[in-house]
């Protein structure tokens, strides 16, 4: 069975939706309460990850289920960066580019490697002039502490992350009895 498409955006819009439909695929598969409570969580932390790594997001959502396998596919679109990419890496299973598969994968996926925008943190620094004005105090975004990777990398069987050029599909699986 594979549920309907549910477009997600960081403003918000269908993430209730999304919440909504994995409680209804739950309920089809006639989960028991606590396995429906880890199937939400994991859509939930899913959708946070990819939010929290890609900054602007406007995602598809859906659900493929056969025999008691739960696959949370996720899709979207990112302007990529060796951060982001490095990030979205290590929030795999394997710590595997799931794109790089067979030659022609694997050389598309070293190319795009090489090709991907560099951070430049250089200018992150306040210098030390403006210091004494802050009183040595810098105001910083709080940095990304990972806590959604480390659930989903928990709690999921496992985690498939795919990346060919812009473009970032997510799988979650978990198997329920």
């Amino acid at each position: 069975m594979k549920t309907d498409i549910i477009r997600i955006d960081n403003q918000g819009d269908g993430f209730t939706e999304a919440l909504d439909m994995v409680d209804r695929t739950a309920a089809y598969a006639r989960l028991e309460n606590k396995s429906a409570l880890q199937l939400s969580l994991l859509a939930q932390e899913m959708l946070c990850l990819a939010r929290s790594i890609t900054g602007d997001l406007q995602a598809d959502f859906w659900i493929e289920l056969t025999d008691g396998q739960f696959n949370l596919h996720m899709s979207t679109k990112t302007l990529m960066d060796a951060d982001k990419r490095s990030m979205l890496i290590e929030a795999a299973s394997s710590r595997k580019n799931e794109a790089a598969k067979g030659l022609l994968g694997i050389l598309r996926d070293k190319v795009e490697q090489a090709l991907v925008v560099p951070v430049n943190h250089s200018q992150d620094e306040v210098p030390f002039e403006l210091m004494s004005d802050v009183g040595n105090r810098v105001c910083e975004e709080p940095e990304w502490d990972g806590f959604e990777r480390s659930v989903l990398l928990k709690l999921a069987d496992n985690v498939k992350i795919a990346i060919r050029g812009d473009k970032v599909d997510i799988i979650v699986s978990k198997h329920f009895k």
